[in-house]
């Protein structure tokens, strides 16, 4: 099956779920749940399907932009969907399935050009996707935790805007981010644990810095999740320790890149 099918059937389901979604706020009624997670969870089979096939090649693995960025809004989804049965989340579908849509179609129809495809071993395949997982879910908890600040603020002075009203009460959001917190954090341990396992040496000169720094990040993002279970850590402290995380990874993932161009070669 040619990967475009089922990418165009994931992008019909999250759009027809996202017009169901918008009409029924826009009618001042409330949309039907099932209705939308269930196309949700259907357009995300598709959307899993198409990037299997794109992502895996005979030559090896295919990451560029679009099938990594296609990749992450689908892990982004499912955590949301899976959220959505405890916590009620799903107005944030309305952001997220047309996000799902671009993607997938952006994956599909766009050309790889020139980029050449990974070939290793399948336990170095497994760090790398792991590594852009990780990466990809603390990047979106850093945005749910400035929207989470954004929100508390407007809500403070009492005149909240149109958009941040279709937001879920600040709790709810809260636990989200955590959410979104957990599995970053242990998509990251995954991360580490593979390129100990599978790379030779995770000190050596050119993976040195990425490495100590995504432990010193993976290091904050534990004492916040801890801090959360036994202290209770939430609002502005639970904001800075996540942009503290996502700072110390970002000097990890271009940081070093930075370090290796230019400081070492002066």
């Amino acid at each position: 099956m040619h990967p475009l099918l089922p990418s165009l059937l994931a992008a019909v389901l999250y759009l027809g779920a996202t017009a169901h979604h918008g009409i029924q706020l826009a009618r001042r009624a409330a949309p039907l749940k099932p209705l939308i997670l269930l196309l949700g969870l259907l357009a995300l089979l598709a959307q899993g399907l198409s990037l299997s096939q794109q992502l895996i090649t005979p030559a090896g693995l295919v990451l560029d932009f679009f099938n990594a960025a296609s990749l992450i809004s689908a892990a982004i989804i499912a955590l949301t969907l899976l959220a959505c049965l405890r916590i009620p989340v799903e107005n944030l579908l309305l952001f997220l399935y047309p996000l799902g849509a671009a993607t997938t179609l952006l994956a599909t129809l766009v050309p790889h050009g020139t980029l050449e495809p990974i070939n290793e071993q399948p336990g170095i395949l497994a760090h790398i996707l792991l590594s852009v997982l990780a990466y990809g879910l603390l990047t979106i908890a850093v945005v749910q935790a400035l929207l989470l600040l954004v929100q508390d603020r407007r809500l403070k002075q009492k005149h909240p805007a149109g958009w941040i009203r279709s937001f879920p009460p600040l709790q709810t959001m809260e636990s989200l981010l955590f959410g979104f917190l957990w599995g970053g954090w242990v998509l990251l341990s995954a991360s580490l644990i593979s390129g100990w396992l599978f790379l030779d040496n995770l000190f050596t000169q050119h993976l040195a810095h990425k490495t100590i720094l995504s432990c010193f990040a993976w290091v904050v993002f534990a004492v916040l999740l801890w801090g959360r279970h036994q202290l209770g850590w939430r609002g502005h402290k639970a904001i800075r320790w996540t942009l503290a995380g996502f700072c110390l990874l970002m000097l990890a993932y271009f940081g070093s890149k930075l370090v290796k161009e230019f400081i070492l070669h002066i």
